[in-house]
Formats: structure tokens, C-alpha cells, sequence
């Protein structure tokens, strides 16, 4: 039976990295892998680790304005996301938790 527990994460990012091998648009067209290697490397950086988590998204049903990134439980949706976008992205992780101690705990 399964258990329904609260998440441990402050806020849980998604990046489409879905690849549909040229047949159409997709988020994987557009760098969205390093996107998330960016994010990833930043939330370990500042210490946000066990906090914020990023992950890979299967395809959102977006593809025409990928890439891609949303954010839980805030319901933030980024298109047309580059690696460029990154530290705007984390600026908002950062406004949604100000009122939390988070920051560098684990």
C-alpha cells in the first residue's frame, strides 16, 4: 500500500528534455540537457542540495515553445528556456523561500 508523505523539497524543478529525434520541435532541440546541468550544478553550489531538487521531464504537451522548466509546488512554467536563463530562474527559487532558513541546510 502506498504512503503519502509531504515532500522534502522546498521546490522541485522539472526540465523537458524530451527528444523526438527531428521529427518535430522538441525541448531537447534547444540545449534543455544543459539547462539542467546548469541548474543542477547551481542548486549544488549554493548549497540548496536536498532542498530544491531538479529533474527530467518527459514531454510537457509544450514542444512549440520549449525548452521548457516548471516549478513545484509553485506552479511556475518558463518557455523558451536557455542556459542563459539559469541565474532568473534560481532568482525566483530564491523570492519563493526568502521567508525560509533554508538556504545551505541540507
Amino acid at each position: 500500500m502506498a504512503v503519502q508523505r509531504e515532500s522534502p523539497y522546498a521546490a522541485h524543478v522539472f526540465v523537458c528534455t524530451n527528444d523526438r529525434g527531428g521529427e518535430r520541435k522538441s525541448c531537447a532541440d534547444d540545449n534543455s540537457e544543459l539547462v539542467k546541468a546548469t541548474l543542477k550544478r547551481v542548486v549544488e553550489e549554493r548549497g540548496w542540495k536536498g532542498k530544491v531538487r531538479v529533474s527530467t521531464s518527459g514531454c510537457m504537451g509544450l514542444c512549440a515553445t520549449g525548452p521548457n522548466v516548471v516549478i513545484y509546488p509553485q506552479k511556475v512554467l518558463f518557455t523558451g528556456v536557455s542556459p542563459d536563463d539559469v541565474e532568473g530562474i534560481v532568482s525566483v527559487i530564491e523570492r519563493f523561500n526568502a521567508g525560509e532558513r533554508w538556504q545551505g541546510a541540507r
